[in-house]
């Protein structure tokens, strides 16, 4: 069974105007062009009147070696959300208002394909192999994994941002 460390968790908050299909895209773009494969697992909504909450959850995964893989699990809410008008440009313009939250939490999986699991001696040797032999390039690929989720972080921040000033 692959091993997976937990490299860091960071949470995203907003509420106010944002459009949700761009922000929805952009999250999504990001991932994609970072290398990741994105997994939509949960798409769930309750409408209330002429709110809306929703709850999406993704699994962004980027093979990094034969050994390591990194994921990303992402779960966004969106909590009274409406649809509203407002002027951009002098031109009367759709988008949504309402609270966002994300949770991004990542992953550094070993041995995902289970290539040390096939015998007792083979999962002993992994767990030597892990902690003497590589734990140099394990500690690179939890910073670059850090690193990534770090980014996401910010470029949902930034872009929450800068859709509210337009």
């Amino acid at each position: 069974m692959p091993e997976k460390d937990k490299i860091t968790e960071q949470k995203v908050k907003y509420s106010g105007i944002f459009d949700f299909r761009e922000t929805y895209q952009f999250i999504h773009r990001w991932l994609i062009e970072e290398g990741y494969k994105v997994e939509e697992q949960k798409y769930q909504e309750q409408i209330q009147g002429e709110e809306k909450n929703i709850e999406i959850k993704w699994v962004a995964e980027k093979n990094i070696s034969d050994y390591f893989r990194n994921e990303i699990k992402i779960t966004f809410r969106m909590y009274s959300l409406k649809k509203i008008e407002v002027e951009k440009n002098g031109k009367r313009v759709k988008t949504n208002e309402g609270g966002f939250e994300a949770g991004i939490t990542g992953n550094l999986v070993k041995d995902y394909e289970n290539t040390w699991e096939k015998r007792p001696s083979m999962k002993f040797l992994r767990g030597v192999y892990d902690k003497y032999i590589i734990e140099g390039t394990i500690k690179k690929y939890s910073k670059a994994l850090f690193d990534d989720v770090q980014n996401l972080s910010e470029q949902i921040k930034e872009f929450l941002s800068i859709e509210a000033k337009k």
